[in-house]
C-alpha cells in the first residue's frame, strides 16, 4: 500500500467551479471570492470575512491592522509552523516564544502570563492540529492587559470552544486553505473578525491600498479613478481558488464528520499499544483533526526517527509533528537559548500518521498493523 499523509478531498464539482470561472472572464478576485468570505463569515458565527492568498499573509494582515508596531512584543507558541512566528519581525515587532501543553499542544497559558512585559502588544494562539486553544483563558489575560488577541486557526476551520465557533471568539483568527488543511483552495487564506475597522483595514491592505477594488469598480456602471490609501501588498485571492472553496465548504460538514470518525477509530484501536499517548480531546473543545499526532513514549522498542522511516519503508506517509521555532537557526540565532522542555520534549517524541477524508478502513488498519509491528 502506498498511503500519503493527507489528501484534498476534490471531486468533479470543483473541476466544473473552476471551468465556470474560467470561462466566465473574471479569474482574479472577484465574486466567488466574496461568495466565500459570505460562506465562511455565516460558518463560523463571525460579522466579517476577507480571504486572501494564505494564512501567512492573513496573519501578516492581523498584525498590520492590529497595530503591532517596530518594538513590540508578539507572544506566540514555539510548538507551532514557523509561519506563525514569521510575520512578527516582519512589522518590526519580536516574537517571545513560550511553552505548550503535553496534553492539547496548545500555548501554556500559565507561561503566556509569565512573559508579558510593558513591550506586549499582541497574543498568537495557536490551535494546533485543529483543537482550540485555551481560548477564554486567552481572552480574560488580554482583556487584563489591553493585548490584541490574534487567533491562528490555520487547522481549525470547524472546531469549537465551549459552544463558540472558533473565528469568533478571538479579536482577528486566521484560517488557512493550504492542501493539508480542513478544507483545500491548492493555497488560499482567510481573516474573520467581528471589528468592523479591522475588516476595513484587512480590505485595504489585501489590494495595493486601493480604495475601491475591481468588482465594484466594474459594477459602478462609471469610470472611477482609485486612489491609494497605503502601501499595501497584493495579498488577493484568485477567483479560481474562490470557487474552488465555495464547493468545499458545501462539503466541510461531511469532512469533518469523516475525520472525526477515522480520528475515533484510531483513538480506540491505537489505545492498545502500551508505548503511544493519545491525542487530546476534551469534550468542550471538538476537534477538526487536521493531522493525527501521537506521541512515543520512552520505553518503546525503538526511537520516533527509527518508527518513522520504518513507516516510510511500507509505504506510509508521515511527518515530524510540529517544529520548534525558537530552536531553529534564524530564531536562535536572533534570540539566544530559550528553554521551552514540554515543546523540546514533544518535538523528539511525537510524529503525525495519515488522516483524511476518503482513507478507507482498511487503509487505516494497515497503518495501524504496521505502527503495532515495530511498537510491540
Amino acid at each position: 500500500m502506498k498511503i500519503p499523509i493527507t489528501k484534498p478531498y476534490f471531486d468533479k464539482s470543483e473541476e466544473r467551479a473552476v471551468i465556470e470561472v474560467l470561462r466566465s472572464g473574471w479569474h482574479t478576485q472577484g465574486p466567488r471570492v466574496e461568495e466565500l468570505e459570505k460562506m465562511v463569515a455565516k460558518f463560523v458565527g463571525a460579522k466579517y470575512a476577507v480571504a486572501v492568498s494564505n494564512c501567512t499573509t492573513a496573519l501578516h494582515l492581523a498584525l498590520l491592522i492590529g497595530g503591532v508596531k517596530p518594538g513590540d512584543e508578539v507572544i506566540v507558541p514555539s510548538f507551532t509552523f514557523v509561519a506563525s512566528a514569521n510575520m512578527i519581525p516582519h512589522v518590526g515587532a519580536n516574537p517571545v516564544f513560550v511553552d505548550v501543553s503535553r496534553d492539547t499542544f496548545n500555548m501554556d497559558v500559565r507561561d503566556v502570563e509569565r512573559k508579558i512585559t510593558k513591550k506586549t502588544r499582541a497574543i498568537i494562539s495557536v490551535d494546533q492540529i485543529g483543537l482550540a486553544g485555551e481560548y477564554d483563558q486567552i481572552k480574560k489575560i488580554a482583556k487584563k492587559y489591553n493585548l490584541l488577541f490574534i487567533a491562528d486557526a490555520a487547522c481549525a476551520l470547524g472546531a469549537s470552544y465551549k459552544g463558540g465557533m472558533v473565528g469568533s471568539i478571538a479579536d482577528i483568527t486566521c484560517f488557512s486553505f493550504h492542501p493539508r488543511k480542513v478544507i483545500s483552495t491548492g493555497e488560499g487564506g482567510m481573516l474573520t473578525t467581528n471589528n468592523k475597522k479591522f475588516a476595513h483595514l484587512a480590505n485595504l491592505w489585501r489590494n495595493h491600498g486601493m480604495s475601491i477594488d475591481d468588482k465594484a469598480r466594474h459594477n459602478m456602471g462609471k469610470f472611477v479613478y482609485e486612489e491609494y490609501l497605503v502601501p499595501g501588498f497584493n495579498y488577493r485571492m484568485t477567483d479560481i481558488q474562490g470557487a474552488i472553496g465555495v464547493e468545499q465548504m458545501k462539503k466541510l460538514p461531511k469532512i469533518l464528520a469523516a475525520r472525526r470518525e477515522l480520528a475515533e477509530r484510531y483513538n480506540k484501536l491505537l489505545l492498545k499499544n502500551p508505548y503511544i499517548e493519545l491525542p487530546s480531546a476534551p469534550a468542550y473543545a471538538p476537534h477538526t483533526w487536521q493531522a493525527y499526532l501521537i506521541k512515543v513514549k520512552n520505553s518503546a522498542p525503538i526511537s520516533v526517527q527509527e518508527l518513522m522511516q520504518k513507516l516510510i519503508g511500507e509505504g506510509i506517509g508521515v511527518k515530524r509533528g510540529i517544529m520548534a521555532c525558537h530552536l531553529e537557526h534564524v530564531y536562535e540565532k536572533t534570540h539566544g537559548k530559550t528553554k521551552l522542555p514540554v515543546t523540546e520534549k514533544l518535538i523528539k517524541t511525537s510524529f503525525c500518521i495519515p488522516i483524511f477524508p476518503q482513507m478507507t478502513k482498511q487503509e487505516q488498519d494497515y497503518i495501524i498493523a504496521k505502527v503495532n509491528k515495530y511498537l510491540r
